[in-house]
């Protein structure tokens, strides 16, 4: 991966947190309140993984055409973006690894691994969709 390619990835993986952080602001305040929470952790869950395919989408010329595996190396990347920066926030905050780990669990309405995967393999998908792979 070139350093050009690292930095843009890196810029669109922050573009897509500061989303995830409205997403859940979104959900906590207006979701949770007006549809309870299993409801509201679906909804957040498709907003969020909709959005990051559409920005990943609208910016793909702006990476501009690659190879098949340096989507999935940027995809990869953004996940372990994701995870690393998700855990290292828990922590930090004192969560506990209980607590952590409990939205990979499919309970309660929560789709996370869902939004992971989308994130992933979001770069590979909006190159699909635009015919370029």
């Amino acid at each position: 991966m070139t350093t050009t390619l690292a930095r843009k990835a890196l810029i669109l993986w922050l573009a897509i947190l500061v989303l995830a952080v409205a997403n859940g602001l979104l959900r906590e305040s207006v979701l949770m309140p007006l549809l309870g929470t299993p409801a509201a952790l679906i909804c957040s869950g498709v907003l969020l993984s909709m959005l990051i395919l559409s920005v990943v989408y609208l910016s793909l010329p702006w990476l501009q055409p690659m190879a098949s595996a340096q989507y999935w190396l940027v995809g990869f990347g953004w996940l372990v973006l994701t995870l690393v920066f998700e855990f290292s926030f828990g922590l930090w905050q004192g969560t506990s690894w209980a607590t952590m780990l409990a939205p990979y669990a499919f309970k309660g309405g929560n789709i996370w691994p869902v939004v992971l995967a989308v994130t992933a393999l979001a770069p590979y998908l909006a190159a699909k969709m635009r015919g370029w792979r």
